[in-house]
């Protein structure tokens, strides 16, 4: 080998080492950097005309990434804010309910009413008994009260959110499809496009929990999106997702009335629902599901207990005072119920204003009748034994979607609290199981990114290669040094 081919060598071996150690130092400086794709150094042997070695050559950078495991810990992304959304709403729900033996719970106010009335049969000529017995009662419908107010607020809380998810996929979808511009130019070029891929993984990674989705490899670098439920979020240009958010939800509004929106993708509506939505599955897909399903029916159950609480105290058996037709204890804002108005039964119950002294009536109504226009014997004690007995008696509910077995007023707020209770539970048995799959898959995503303990081996390496090359140019250095002093 000439002078000249062992300096092009030595030259061309010093460029790759240079350019291996900078990929080293990038890849330790960045090794806990979410999205981050190691760096391999691409060398080819380099000839010159006749064919003989000229050293080496840096072809490119290679960007090491296991994508299957990528898109699986995507989707596991996507399932524990699937997960947690829903056991967070069930959690919710249990609170607002409150357990048993929480005074301020649905039962326990439930319980403190019917221990009113037999406190007042006892001594019927009691007016403080008699308060007691109002101020329970009122207790109990303000709890209902505050149940739906809450229950609408976890709606309108679900609205915003999938308004606020969606803007984020819409922004994100965005940047990805400039990325893919972008990338493709770079490859174009010639250009290193590593770091616009790791950027590229980030934003895709930062939408893939609200929308479950599969990343498909289009050409020179550019990638296509596919929710998992078949629908087209990006292939050349980013889809349009649509959503109309409201100010204020009730209990009658619902989406299939149209007074709540949907989703539309490039102007198409597309289904919502639990198990049919192209977008389901990730954290959109259960803010849908809490605001469309899973609350409505804590609502239908919250307006059947009350239901059953009205019924039972506007049967005409329990207060003969009463005109026919007339309310109970317990009113719809102020009415009679009828069974058409069930609906937002729960955040109009109330006491009826004729036993209530702030309200123009009268206290002694409660031992007497409503319907009584003057007081009665004041040991007369039948209603209120009347009136614990209709709670106590037992009933099968009319609505809910409770089971067709007779209870008591209080069995089936226990009932409703069980149902909540049992879905609670297996939510955070879904969600613990995502987690713990998500967990794996992030593990595994980082055992196959930097190894710093293999970076530095590979710096050693590096150095002993850089210090051979160096060697190299040295002795040729020495050599022509020789040859000038002859």
């Amino acid at each position: 080998m000439t002078i000249t081919g062992s300096l092009a060598n030595a030259l061309s071996g010093l460029t790759a080492a240079s350019r291996a150690a900078e990929l080293v130092s990038s890849n330790v400086a960045n090794s806990m950097t979410p999205g981050y794709g190691r760096r391999e150094i691409s060398l080819a042997a380099r000839h010159i005309g006749d064919g003989t070695s000229a050293g080496v050559n840096v072809t490119g950078v290679r960007r090491e990434v296991d994508m299957s495991i990528v898109q699986d810990r995507r989707l596991a992304d996507a399932a524990v804010g699937h997960d947690s959304a829903l056991a967070g709403f069930h959690k919710d729900i249990e609170a607002i309910l409150g357990t048993p033996d929480a005074a301020g719970s649905l039962s326990g106010r439930l319980a403190r009413f019917e221990a009113t009335l037999i406190e007042a049969a006892s001594r019927p000529d009691s007016q403080a008994r008699l308060a007691a017995v109002l101020q329970a009662a009122g207790d109990v419908t303000g709890k209902l009260n505050q149940a739906s107010d809450a229950v609408q607020s976890i709606r309108m809380q679900a609205d915003a959110s999938i308004d606020t998810q969606l803007r984020q996929l819409n922004d994100g979808l965005g940047r990805v499809q400039h990325l893919n511009y972008q990338i493709k130019e770079a490859r174009s070029r010639g250009q290193d496009a590593s770091p616009l891929l790791d950027l590229r993984q980030q934003e895709v990674d930062a939408i893939s929990a609200i929308v479950p989705m599969k990343q498909v490899e289009r050409g020179h670098g550019t990638i296509a999106l596919f929710s998992t439920g078949g629908a087209i979020l990006l292939d050349g240009r980013a889809a349009d997702i649509g959503f109309s958010p409201v100010g204020v939800i009730v209990p009658e509004m619902t989406q299939a009335g149209g007074a709540l929106s949907g989703l539309t993708v490039n102007g198409l509506d597309v289904p919502t629902g639990a198990g049919r939505s192209p977008l389901g599955g990730g954290t959109l897909g259960a803010a849908f599901e809490v605001r469309d399903t899973l609350a409505p029916e804590a609502q239908t159950r919250l307006d059947a207990v009350a239901r059953d609480l009205v019924e039972r105290l506007q049967a005409p058996a329990v207060d003969a005072t009463r005109a026919p037709g007339a309310a109970g204890l317990f009113t719809d804002a102020g009415a009679a119920f009828a069974s058409i108005d069930e609906i937002a039964l729960a955040s109009r119950i109330e006491v009826n204003a004729l036993a209530d002294p702030d309200r123009g009536g009268a206290l002694w109504r409660l031992r007497d009748g409503l319907g009584a226009a003057v007081p009665g014997a004041v040991s007369n004690s039948s209603l209120l034994r009347d009136l614990t007995a209709a709670l106590g008696a037992e009933r099968v509910p009319a609505s809910g979607g409770f089971l067709g077995v007779a209870r008591s007023s209080s069995g089936l707020a226990a009932d409703f609290l069980s149902l909540v209770g049992a879905a609670r539970l297996h939510a955070e048995g879904a969600q613990s199981f995502s987690v713990a799959q998500q967990d794996s898959l992030v593990e595994a995503e980082m055992s196959t990114g930097v190894d710093t303990d293999h970076e530095m081996q590979k710096l050693m390496l590096i150095e002993q290669a850089y210090a051979a090359n160096a060697r190299v140019i040295t002795t040729v250095d020495a050599m022509l040094d020789a040859l000038m002093r002859i």
